[in-house]
C-alpha cells in the first residue's frame, strides 16, 4: 500500500499507460457549505462545526478539470467516480452505482451517484449514512467520530471490491479523504496506490488506517 500527500496529477505521472485495474475515486464537486443548506434551525454549535469543515474542504480541494480526467484515464483501466454526475462531459457511457443512504434529513441527498466503466448496467448499494448529523455519534459500530465531510463507510467500497475487482487488481484513488478505502483494501489484500492533498485530512487518515492495521495485528 502506497499512500502519499500529494498532488494527484504528480502521482499519476509517475505511472505509465494503463497501470492501474480500477481507479476508484472521490473527487470534489463544489457542493456543501456555500449552498445555504446548513445552519437552519437544530443545534447551532453543531451547524457551525459542520459548516467550518465543509469550508475547509471546499476551500482546500480543486475540483478536476480535463486534465485530471484524461490523467485518470490514461493510466486506469476500469473506473468508478463518485460524483460523477457532476461531471457529464467527462464520462464515456452510462454505468452507474447508487448509493441508497436509506434515510434523509431534509438537508442532504437521499442517494450519491458514482460513473462505473465496466457496464451499462445501474447497480444499488443500501446502507446508512451516519454522516454529521449524528454529530460524535458512533460510526460503523466505532465511538468515533467522522473525520472527513464525504466520508464513506468502507463497507461501501469493500461492495466495490467485491463487485468490480478481482484477485491481484492494483487499485488507484486520488483523493484519498478519510481513508475508508484504504481500509477495505487492506482488509481484502488488493494493493492500493493513493494520495491526499490536504495535509490535515492525510494525517488523519493515516491514523486511522494505522489503527485499524495495528488492531487486525492484534487478532
Amino acid at each position: 500500500m502506497i499512500i502519499t500527500n500529494e498532488n494527484n496529477i504528480d502521482l499519476m505521472k509517475r505511472y505509465p499507460d494503463r497501470y492501474f485495474d480500477i481507479a476508484i475515486v472521490d473527487p470534489p464537486y463544489a457542493v456543501g457549505a456555500s449552498n445555504g443548506v446548513f445552519g437552519r434551525g437544530g443545534n447551532k454549535a453543531k451547524n457551525r462545526r459542520i459548516k467550518t469543515e465543509l469550508h475547509h474542504y471546499s476551500n482546500h480541494n480543486e475540483v478536476p478539470d480535463e486534465i485530471y480526467f484524461d490523467e485518470l484515464y490514461r493510466v486506469s483501466k476500469n473506473q468508478i467516480i463518485w460524483g460523477a454526475n457532476y461531471y457529464p462531459e467527462y464520462l464515456n457511457h452510462s454505468g452507474w452505482i447508487v448509493w441508497d443512504k436509506m434515510k434523509s434529513d431534509g438537508l442532504l441527498s437521499e442517494a450519491e451517484l458514482a460513473y462505473q466503466s465496466f457496464d451499462k448496467v445501474v447497480k444499488i448499494f443500501k446502507h446508512e449514512w451516519e454522516g454529521f448529523r449524528k454529530g460524535k455519534g458512533s460510526f460503523e459500530g466505532t465511538a468515533k467520530s467522522i473525520i472527513h465531510p464525504n466520508q464513506k463507510p468502507v463497507k461501501l467500497y469493500k461492495w466495490c471490491l467485491d463487485k468490480y475487482a478481482k484477485e491481484g487488481d492494483k487499485i488507484l484513488d486520488t483523493h484519498l479523504g478519510s481513508g475508508s478505502i484504504a481500509i477495505a483494501c487492506h482488509d481484502y489484500g488488493y494493493d492500493l496506490t493513493a494520495c491526499e492533498l490536504d495535509k490535515e485530512y492525510f494525517d488523519k487518515a493515516m491514523k486511522r488506517i494505522n489503527d485499524h492495521t495495528n488492531q487486525v495485528l492484534l487478532f
